[in-house]
């Protein structure tokens, strides 16, 4: 069998562009799931957003932690299954945020404007009355929109209002 290829280095081949392959979909997967995320549009006052949408505990834990920046037009929308007083902290943050929180009418019913990276965790925020969601947009995003308490908030999720 001179000249020919043994067997074995066939079989090592083949094993190890399909091992190449399969961590390369693997990483892709990874990297899809990390970047897009289901996004909402919101509409309040003279504000449109596109949201990404927490709406499991996890996500809601991450919620813009360790993001380096987010479009004026950018934010996070949490939404909770019940009301509650949901409390904020700045932990991992790295940009400041206007917080807003709804109640289950999608109404204002409290805003905090400017929260600093710099109180990680040494600050929590929560809402002087139960809240479903909460609304996180970079610092400024409120009096831009000149959304205020009692300003009513509208989420669409490709046309669908939700």
């Amino acid at each position: 069998m001179a000249g020919s290829t043994p067997l074995w280095r066939t079989h090592t081949t083949v094993l190890l562009v399909a091992g190449f392959f399969v961590v390369l979909i693997a990483l892709v997967v990874s990297y899809m799931i990390t970047s897009f995320r289901p996004t909402i549009e919101a509409r309040a006052a003279s504000g449109i957003y596109s949201l990404w949408l927490a709406d499991t505990e996890a996500a809601r834990i991450q919620g813009l932690s360790g993001v380096e920046s987010l479009a004026p037009n950018g934010g996070l929308l949490m939404h909770f299954p019940k009301d509650g007083l949901h409390a904020i902290w700045m932990k991992d943050m790295k940009i400041p945020l206007d917080i807003v929180w709804l109640d289950s009418n999608k109404k204002v019913i409290y805003i905090v404007t400017n929260a600093a990276p710099e109180l990680s965790v040494s600050k929590t925020f929560v809402p002087t009355s139960p809240a479903r969601y909460v609304v996180e947009l970079p610092a400024g995003g409120v009096s831009n929109a000149a959304i205020k308490v009692g300003t009513e908030f509208e989420f669409t999720v490709k046309g669908e209002a939700v």
